[in-house]
């Protein structure tokens, strides 16, 4: 009985051994055949017609749109602003010069006009504006030596700048008469000092003038700021505190003149023989009335340019050295040293 059983089981386990090793070969004769996937790949075809069929309809959409669509007009060109800058020599002078110019990178459409108080054009200055990346014109006007202040003479003495300044206007009037448009051109003139401090948002403010803009500044007169008052979105007075009966008691820094109004007023300019006070109301007077100023920056309620003056350096250390000579390298550009002497 127990031999019968051994020989069931033997049996059993060949068959078993037998059965695996027959598929075992059909599995390895199956990996070198191709398998027909017909049927799997037929979902994935339909996919790819359907995609194809959005993409053609989705083109032809936009060839119709293109077609209907009307031709765009280029943007109209914002009105270019003219700033005028009388500089002269000192040791700050190619510090501001470069603080100046950098504020005026960031300005579009802006054309600088630099005047320098010499009879002669500077290296000094030449050289900074080739090197500023800002739209220039580069003009020299030298002033009367019965006009200069002399040393220890109070800044408020004489006007500063009458004939840099004049010398802008007269060139900007030259200069936009021969281009297209004359008289009628866009823009907008502002006399810009190169000590001041400005936001970059007082030129996007002024750049909409249409004949006088008008603003407060901070830091002038002895005061925290001047200002036009604004009652109606109309200027009635100014916030100074010297003689706010002046034509018009602002500084130069707190107007902006459209250029259309500058061209059709070729005789106005600043007058140098004006009293103390009295330059900026000289050259405004013949162009437009307290009533026809336009307020700007919030109807006149913010301060977007500071009338801030640099320190003038202490140079004791220095003239000591050069004593003994052992000053400065005058190799190493501070100033422009010709022109600090015959100054």
């Amino acid at each position: 009985m127990a031999t019968r059983m051994k020989l069931k089981l033997k049996t059993v386990f060949v068959l078993y051994f037998m059965v695996s090793l027959l598929g075992l070969i059909y599995a390895l004769m199956q990996l070198g055949q191709r398998c027909d996937c017909t049927e799997h790949d037929i979902p994935k075809d339909r996919t790819i017609s359907r995609l194809r069929g959005e993409l053609h309809r989705l083109q032809e959409q936009i060839r119709k749109s293109e077609a209907t669509k009307q031709p765009q007009k280029p943007p109209d060109r914002q009105p270019t602003v003219f700033v005028i800058t009388p500089t002269y020599a000192r040791l700050v002078q190619k510090a501001e010069l470069t603080r100046l110019s950098q504020t005026f990178l960031h300005v579009p459409q802006l054309h600088w006009i630099v005047v320098e108080d010499s009879p002669h054009k500077t290296p000094l200055v030449t050289d900074l504006l080739v090197k500023s990346g800002v739209t220039y014109t580069h003009l020299h006007m030298p002033t009367a030596k019965d006009r200069k202040l002399q040393e220890g003479d109070p800044s408020w003495l004489k006007p500063r700048g009458v004939e840099q300044r004049n010398e802008g206007l007269r060139w900007l009037r030259e200069d936009r008469r021969a281009q297209p448009g004359g008289d009628n051109q866009q823009g907008v003139v502002y006399f810009a000092d190169d000590d001041n401090t400005y936001s970059l948002q007082i030129f996007e403010e002024m750049r909409s003038t249409q004949r006088v803009s008008v603003w407060p500044v901070g830091l002038v007169g002895g005061m925290k700021y001047e200002r036009p008052v604004v009652e109606g979105g109309k200027v009635v007075r100014f916030h100074t505190g010297w003689r706010p009966s002046r034509p018009f008691p602002m500084d130069m820094a707190g107007f902006a003149v459209s250029l259309k109004l500058v061209l059709s007023n070729p005789e106005a300019c600043f007058d140098g023989e004006a009293p103390m006070g009295f330059l900026e109301s000289s050259f405004l007077q013949g162009l437009v009335t307290m009533d026809e100023l336009e307020p700007k920056a919030d109807n006149c309620s913010k301060v977007l340019v500071w009338h801030t003056r640099t320190e003038k350096p202490k140079m004791k250390r220095e003239e000591a050295l050069h004593a003994q000579g052992l000053g400065s390298d005058p190799a190493v550009e501070l100033v422009d040293f010709i022109q600090q002497r015959s100054g």
